[in-house]
């Protein structure tokens, strides 16, 4: 028997959980006892729903949930519950579903109010301790609820989460690509004039439209965002990768968190953009993504972490920013000046009183000269010297299978255009250890924690595992005899996603989770951001397997362009516009399109836009690929 009356999150796996371990509040993990336990005393449920890297999520532990009059108030009138969002998805999108609908916008941290059945009736984000921003104090807020609830509880709204069924576009992928000319900053690339995150969906969209079209205004859209976020404040120039998003339409200064998901997806992106363009650029963005990734996300057995928090200390940007007086002292005066020729440094810096490190965009008459470069790249090995040396932000261990097997494809990616075999050993690791720790008894768990498995099953992990496993299919030798083993795994996970999907009223629905005992199945997300969407990531991956199996293919239409952008992609190839090459010796891909299947076959055929062409042999192909 639990004891609810005192805070219980000691032992969860969740490093999101752990850190509220301490706060006064009794928190409980979601879970049915829980659940039964509020419904048996007829009490109200806060509900707090955030993760480990969430910024205004810390805020809010400092602040409200380290307050013993705000924890008084909730141990006597409610059962408070606190939920990691990337561990259970489902309970997260619900909820945001929720809020969105009756407020417009949501974010995290996300608190809900539940009535004793579980039943939502309010929701908002950051509360404060005391009154600040204009925000009134928490305590005063679940006060408020309190005395409301006491005299509408007989006539709360109802709340129920429908499937979204996105409006199909009657256009073609050129209209598409029109319509992201219309929202592209020219000035500064990206999407939007506001707030940017990298558009990882909308960039693997767009460069699979130049592979077919070599459209000059698709390339520059692609160049130039690419471009200003590996050279503005988005990336990490000291030690690689990237941060999850920038607060300016200049992409100049970052929110400081950095998620595994947002490298996979752009080192999936960078490494299609060096094998269109051949831009040394890209190539030494790959390298230090992985770097990134070597250095900061992986574990003794290969697998990787879920993120690293954007504050250090309980200070933003802590780790990563830096005074004047800091980088003289590290630096001797010729370096310094050196350096200060490349990266914008001034004495009141750009971010709370310190220099993030954003490089200046030099003119094309004056590049840095071969010699100069070295120089600098010495010059950031030694800032990261020091930087290392500096406290370090916290680091969310958990190992969840969706990103690793999206870090996989983007390895995957990246080893075949720069031909650099380790990214391939990384990613075999990868996929060789997410079937060895989280596959067990035909059950694909989400999450590990120190080998602790949570063991809820998920859309987003058999599609993205599924998808993984088609490209793994593609680097096996062709003069072995024995079986292609990815493809058992292609067929084990293809009759995994039977477990998500129902037919209702004569449609296909697809669905996020395997209902619980403590929460119902909800309808899979179909919103393409920052990830592709778990019903995204699986039409994706049965198209692929369908033409590795020889199945038929089924056609997908246009949805809304920004929002739909992995769909419109898997629409895309849908549409025929892929090659599906039937080949007797493997071909290097770098002598291929990228949105090209390569299999076995007995002659030299390349499939596209449903016709196939025969060649004698692998140079023929080739030569004709290139016209």
């Amino acid at each position: 028997m639990t004891n609810f009356a005192k805070n219980n999150l000691d032992q969860s796996i969740s490093p999101y959980l752990q850190q509220h371990k301490d706060n006064p509040i009794h928190w409980q993990e979601w879970n049915k006892e829980t659940l039964d336990y509020a419904k048996n005393k007829n009490k109200l449920i806060f509900l707090s729903i955030g993760y480990a890297t969430c910024h205004w999520c810390h805020v809010m532990t400092q602040e409200a949930f380290s307050d013993q009059d705000t924890a008084d108030y909730l141990n006597k009138n409610f059962v408070a519950i606190k939920v990691d969002r990337e561990q259970r998805p489902e309970i997260d999108s619900y909820f945001m579903d929720f809020i969105n609908k009756t407020h417009g916008r949501g974010g995290w941290p996300l608190n809900v109010v539940l009535n004793p059945d579980s039943k939502p009736f309010f929701a908002g984000t950051y509360f404060p301790h005391k009154e600040k921003y204009g925000l009134r104090p928490l305590i005063s807020i679940l006060q408020s609820i309190t005395k409301w609830y006491e005299q509408n509880q007989n006539n709360l709204p109802q709340y129920s989460m429908q499937p979204s069924r996105l409006p199909s576009e009657n256009i073609n992928d050129l209209e598409i690509i029109q319509k992201f000319e219309l929202t592209f900053d020219k000035k500064f690339g990206g999407f939007g004039n506001q707030t940017k995150f990298p558009p990882h969906n909308t960039l693997l969209m767009m460069l699979n439209f130049h592979q077919e079209t070599k459209d000059d205004f698709t390339k520059q859209m692609i160049i130039k965002t690419l471009d200003t976020m590996s050279e503005k404040g988005l990336h990490d120039h000291l030690q690689g990768g990237f941060y999850r998003y920038s607060v300016d339409r200049e992409w100049l200064i970052p929110h400081f968190e950095k998620m595994l998901y947002d490298q996979a997806m752009l080192l999936w992106v960078y490494s299609l953009s060096f094998q269109l363009f051949h831009r040394t650029k890209d190539r030494f963005v790959i390298k230090k993504i992985i770097k990134s990734l070597k250095e900061t996300f992986s574990n003794q057995e290969g697998l990787l972490y879920s993120g690293h928090d954007a504050d250090t200390n309980h200070k933003e940007g802590d780790t990563y920013t830096w005074i004047i007086a800091e980088l003289k002292k590290i630096l001797n005066e010729k370096e310094y000046a050196l350096f200060s020729e490349r990266y914008v440094l001034s004495q009141e810096g750009n971010f709370e009183g310190k220099n993030h490190l954003i490089k200046i965009e030099l003119p094309n008459v004056e590049k840095d000269n071969q010699q100069k470069s070295l120089e600098i790249l010495k010059i950031e090995k030694k800032l990261l010297v020091a930087r290392k040396k500096k406290s370090q932000p916290f680091t969310d261990k958990k190992i969840l299978t969706n990103w690793n097997a999206l870090a996989g494809i983007g390895l995957i990616n990246a080893y075949r255009y720069t031909g650099e075999k380790s990214y391939k050993d990384m990613s075999l690791t990868i996929f060789e250890k997410l079937i060895e720790k989280h596959y067990t008894h035909n059950l694909l768990a989400h999450s590990s924690l120190n080998n602790q498995l949570q063991t809820q099953e998920f859309l987003e992990d058999y599609s993205a595992m599924l998808l993984f496993a088609t490209y793994l299919f593609e680097e096996e030798d062709f003069g072995k005899k024995e079986k292609n083993k990815y493809q058992d795994y292609i067929k084990i996970f293809l009759k995994g996603l039977n477990k998500f999907k129902k037919i209702e009223n004569g449609s296909e629905i697809w669905y996020a989770n395997i209902s619980q005992q403590d929460f119902e199945q909800i309808p899979a997300s179909v919103f393409d951001h920052p990830t592709p969407s778990s019903k995204s990531l699986t039409e994706m991956a049965i198209f692929r397997s369908n033409i590795i199996l020889e199945q038929n293919l089924h056609e997908l239409e246009y949805h809304s362009f920004l929002g739909s952008d992995f769909h419109n992609l898997a629409a895309y190839y849908s549409k025929g516009r892929f090659h599906e090459f039937h080949l007797p010796e493997k071909i290097n891909h770098k002598d291929l399109p990228i949105n090209s299947i390569i299999k076995k076959g007995e002659k030299y055929q390349d499939c596209t836009n449903f016709t196939c062409n025969e060649y004698e042999n692998k140079k023929e192909l080739i030569n004709a690929l290139m016209k």
